[in-house]
């Protein structure tokens, strides 16, 4: 308390001007401010004072993607910006709580609905001449957590398209200058931190033909996960983690008392084991010829927003 008490008898406000109170508050303050050598100096400052705000950045950590949006914005534009910002959901609080103020702001621009939030941090975004602190929102989205087309109010002069990116495409268009908004920034660099952190290479589901053509042989059973096992090791050299469905269903379903292929336990719980892999998966390569099951898991993957693949060329080196 004593240092704070301190830090405030350092300055003394001389006069306030009002240069402008339309949209918002423009002041020219003059105030005495001690300096560190025990002298006191005459200083003018202009202040303009917006109140206060919140941004948040809507993430899916399953698909390793989030949610932004772009809207025209006249300041940018008077700097030769082209004026159309890449940006995070953000509003004034307007006497709100951050936390109504965001949710509200959020479903009105991108026509996501979210649960909880998460505050992160706070911070001023032009402390040398704007009064405004940001409070800075996470929080988890899914497909089903769109309730609307989003764009905002247009009587408000609000238009603006929702925009859905993998972090890491996010990241890059910060390094090449397309996305170049503060705040929209730092909440990436959150993400990238202490979201959805940077993974080395990809656990990509190997699928294709187990039953399909085999008359359930045994033999040519064999051969279909032999042909799937023999992309893993280029994979594996390309610094991804392979992983067939097989290589898990078939020992649970020993487990579970299943003695033959088709049977009961085997149709209740072999698809339904791949399906749930793919939760833990980034993407599926899908090889050979018809398959049912393969179909369905790549349908599955496209719903969770992971990539598919359907060569072993089409991977990068991780």
């Amino acid at each position: 308390m004593r240092e704070e008490n301190s830090q405030q008898e350092r300055v003394r406000i001389q006069q306030v001007q009002t240069l402008s109170h339309d949209w918002y508050l423009l002041q020219k303050t003059t105030f005495d401010y001690l300096r560190h050598d025990g002298e006191w100096q005459t200083q003018t400052r202009e202040t303009y004072d917006r109140g206060d705000g919140a941004t948040i950045l809507l993430y899916n950590k399953i698909k390793r993607t989030v949610i932004l949006i772009r809207q025209f914005r006249f300041p940018t534009y008077r700097t030769g910006h082209d004026g159309f910002l890449i940006e995070a959901a953000a509003g004034l609080l307007e006497e709100a709580s951050a936390e109504q103020r965001i949710r509200a702001e959020v479903e009105e621009e991108t026509g996501y609905r979210v649960g909880q939030v998460h505050k992160v941090f706070e911070a001023f975004m032009s402390p040398g001449s704007v009064t405004e602190r940001l409070h800075f929102f996470v929080a988890e989205y899914d497909p089903a957590s769109r309730i609307g087309d989003g764009g905002g109010l247009a009587h408000e002069g609000e238009d603006i398209e929702v925009l859905e990116l993998p972090l890491a495409r996010a990241l890059q268009m910060v390094a090449d200058g397309r996305i170049c908004d503060g705040k929209t920034i730092m909440l990436l660099q959150h993400a990238q931190l202490h979201l959805m952190p940077r993974k080395l290479g990809m656990q990509i589901l190997v699928a294709g033909p187990y039953r399909s053509g085999t008359g359930d042989d045994p033999a040519l059973m064999a051969a279909n996960v032999a042909a799937m096992q023999a992309v893993c090791l280029p994979l594996y050299a390309k610094g991804h983690m392979p992983v067939l469905g097989e290589w898990l269903a078939l020992p649970m379903l020993a487990l579970a008392g299943s003695t033959r292929v088709g049977d009961a336990v085997y149709e209740e719980l072999f698809h339904a084991h791949a399906t749930r892999l793919l939760s833990h998966c980034d993407a599926v390569l899908r090889l050979g010829g018809a398959s049912h099951g393969a179909d369905q898991m790549v349908s599955v993957a496209q719903d969770l927003g992971l990539s598919v693949y359907f060569s072993l060329d089409e991977i990068a080196q991780a």
